[in-house]
């Protein structure tokens, strides 16, 4: 048996060649029929360049059908698949073709020149382009490619995709995702969910990280089922397309973006079967007044980059606010105290996980990988939780200090790296206060040198914006005198947040 991942989706749609598998936002319509040909059209070409299974292939591009479609044909050639937010910068992009040194590189024409030179640092000559539109280079120069290819066999265990999350020390790290660990989660999705052949998927999601990539793609790809998609989240355009949807999936933001419409009700929800939203927590207030509007109760669940899916609230059965959910089926979890001891109920600790969803380590960092799995094979999840009696978990915290804006992933050491390198910063601490609409905004407390009593914010604003993504960039910058350390020499940052909970 193929333990490729393409073999299992393969499988689901191979009868159903003539449904539509993705609808654009400017009504452009491809089958599984499509996705099949143009999905082989690019694993053939990939080959032909004389890629073989194993070597990375990095992107960054905007989303579109194509950009599945190319998804898929890597995964057809046993290429490992290395998605790249649009949102990152030159000097993150630089890092990452250091780290993983992909022997392909697809972007979007507008940035091909930056991208060539980039490459070009790591000996990386195949740059290719591809637009929104899923025009580019890598279109003209695969035209010609035939529109066959016999899917590679590939164990179960063979990396699939590595996607990058950073960590406490500020310097990203690969998780390298296998077959076995996307096909897994898939599968118990599918079966938690109760998806149907019928449902149909509006996509609002960005395509480089787990949400929209994985959860939202595979599920409709195992029910060989329909997806409208929109590059991005607009509220204006989901509304106008929720009557033609079953399944819709969102971060945080794009409930409490739908709330603010007057256009958004009942009717206008009235086919929807699911509404599902993770990425970052659910405010209760949220998903009481979503059930008040529309009837519907947001369906929760929980996971990272390193496990995919580990918890979701039931399809059927009670859905609760502020809670993630059960254990997703195969998957196991323990709430631990710092010595790895099993806590009762309702009692604070950390959360570990354990299943074939669960990656397979940190790419080239295999001591990390080593330190955040325990001896019997559960990985340490960084993030506090707590069991009630009905075996619902609650996430109560976040060990490793990661702040989730927008759905997106920020870790404070990373930024004040940058900050603590611009002229006149003496030392900066970065912390997450809440924020209405992205859920926590990113605010930086920053001690100037001596003599850079004039450096501003805007100041520090306009320097770091050239240099890392929008959405890890400051919501607000505040001068401090000094850094509140304990005896230890540590910046106590829960007092700074008591301090700066008001000024957001």
């Amino acid at each position: 048996m193929n333990g490729n991942l393409y073999s299992l989706f393969s499988e689901r749609f191979r009868g159903h060649l003539e449904r539509t598998c993705v609808e654009t936002d400017a009504g452009r319509r491809f089958t599984y029929g499509d996705l099949e040909k143009i999905s082989a059209r690019y694993a053939r070409f990939l080959t032909d360049l004389g890629l073989v299974p194993g070597d990375r292939v990095g992107v960054q591009v905007e989303k579109s059908a194509q950009a599945l479609f190319f998804y898929l044909g890597c995964l057809r050639a046993n290429l490992v698949y290395l998605p790249l937010n649009t949102a990152y910068q030159q000097t993150e992009v630089g890092f990452f073709l250091r780290d993983a040194e992909p022997r392909f590189v697809l972007c979007d024409p507008k940035s091909e020149i930056t991208m060539r030179a980039l490459a070009s640092k790591q000996g990386i000559t195949q740059v290719f382009t591809l637009d929104a539109q899923g025009q580019g280079t890598l279109e003209v120069a695969s035209a010609d490619t035939p529109p066959d290819f016999d899917t590679v066999p590939s164990h179960e265990d063979d990396i699939a995709v590595i996607l990058y999350t950073s960590g406490t020390t500020g310097k990203p790290k690969g998780a390298m995702l296998t077959h076995r660990n996307l096909a897994s989660n898939a599968k118990a999705l599918h079966e938690t969910w109760e998806w149907r052949e019928d449902d149909v998927l509006l996509h609002a999601l960005p395509m480089y990280h787990t949400h929209g990539l994985f959860v939202a793609n595979h599920c409709a790809l195992l029910g060989a089922s329909a997806m409208l998609y929109l590059r991005k989240f607009d509220a204006d355009a989901v509304i106008e397309r929720l009557a033609r949807t079953t399944v819709f999936m969102g971060v945080p933001t794009y409930y409490t973006r739908l709330l603010a419409s007057p256009a958004f009700g009942r009717d206008t929800c009235r086919n929807i079967r699911v509404f599902i939203s993770g990425s970052a927590p659910l405010l209760a207030q949220t998903f009481v007044e979503f059930h008040a509007r529309t009837g519907h109760e947001i369906l929760e669940r929980y996971g990272m980059t390193e496990t995919c899916m580990n918890t979701s609230n039931p399809y059927r059965g009670p859905r609760l606010p502020e809670t993630v959910g059960l254990p997703l089926p195969g998957v196991s979890a323990r709430i631990v105290t710092d010595g790895d001891r099993d806590l009762p109920v309702d009692e604070v600790g950390q959360l570990l996980v354990k299943g074939p969803n669960v990656f397979k380590g940190y790419w080239r960092h295999p001591k990390k990988t080593a330190e955040d799995f325990t001896a019997d094979g559960y990985f340490r999840t960084g993030d506090l939780a707590r069991r009630g009696k009905d075996g619902y978990i609650s996430i109560v915290g976040r060990a490793k200090d990661l702040i989730i804006t927008g759905g997106l992933n920020v870790y404070p050491k990373e930024i004040e790296s940058y900050l603590d390198a611009l002229e006149g910063v003496q030392e900066s601490a970065v912390i997450g206060l809440p924020h209405q609409d992205f859920g926590e905004a990113v605010v930086a407390i920053v001690v100037r040198k001596k003599g850079y009593e004039n450096l501003t914010e805007l100041a520090i604003l306009d320097q770091l914006r050239g240099q890392i993504a929008n959405y890890k960039v400051p919501k607000q910058v505040i001068f401090a005198a000094e850094l509140p350390r304990n005896t230890m020499g540590k910046v106590q940052k829960n007092m700074l947040r008591q301090k700066c909970v008001a000024i957001v």
